[in-house]
């Protein structure tokens, strides 16, 4: 499943990122860079530590965990500064609001990739748990990938700009599916779904289907526009 994410997490931003890089025509501010070297280094630490777990090298998984809690803090900030720079660049466009109102597609999936991080911390002492959240929380971050493609091969022709919200929930559907298989494994594994999977997505599929009526709310154009203010 730590594969899987990975190679999700690169085929998809292919077509919008590696490829361009290769070709030397993408164009990003350092944070944009970083930003993403920090979440693809992410999918090869969770491969990495998998590999550890399953090939009995628990010592030497548990003495990596420190690097696995400062790689998801510094996801966690660079995740929120993406998405401020994401809406400053909106509002140099004249699409001010339309940036406010997607920004919250980023910013909900990084606070609830932390919090899932964070319980996955709090039940190191329980592997079951302990691992489900860990793959629950990098499911979370795989539907930017996802969409990717849908913007590459889908997406109508117009000027570039924050998309609707509403657009992101088919993307978010597709890279779900790996949770999906997951609860597969388990009910042929286990005979049930373990707790993670349900709770877990639940709570997922609410915070993506939520995004879009919540972004048009004034409630949230008075929170996401007071940070864009402070952040210009």
């Amino acid at each position: 499943m730590a594969l899987a994410c990975a190679a999700v997490a690169f085929l998809g931003f292919a077509p919008t990122y590696w490829v361009p890089l290769a070709h030397r025509t993408f164009s990003g501010s350092p944070v944009v860079h970083f930003h993403g070297f920090l979440f693809f280094t992410w999918t090869l630490y969770f491969a990495f530590q998998a590999w550890l777990a399953a090939s009995g090298r628990l010592a030497r998984h548990r003495s990596l965990g420190i690097v696995g809690v400062s790689l998801a803090t510094a996801m966690t900030i660079f995740g929120f500064l993406v998405a401020v720079h994401s809406m400053k660049q909106g509002a140099a466009t004249g699409q001010t609001e339309a940036g406010i109102a997607f920004s919250i597609v980023p910013l909900s999936g990084i606070a609830f990739f932390a919090t899932v991080f964070t319980l996955a911390i709090v039940y190191t002492r329980q592997p079951e748990v302990h691992k489900r959240l860990v793959l629950l929380a990098s499911i979370s971050l795989l539907d930017a990938a996802v969409a990717r493609w849908f913007l590459t091969f889908l997406a109508p022709a117009g000027p570039p700009g924050p998309p609707p919200v509403s657009v992101t929930i088919a993307p978010a559907l597709v890279a779900y599916l790996l949770l999906i298989a997951a609860i597969v494994h388990d009910r042929r594994t286990r005979g049930s779904t373990h707790p993670v999977y349900a709770y877990g997505g639940i709570a997922l599929l609410a915070v993506k289907l939520l995004n879009w009526p919540i972004s048009i709310t004034p409630a949230w154009h008075a929170m996401a526009g007071g940070i864009l203010a402070l952040a210009q």
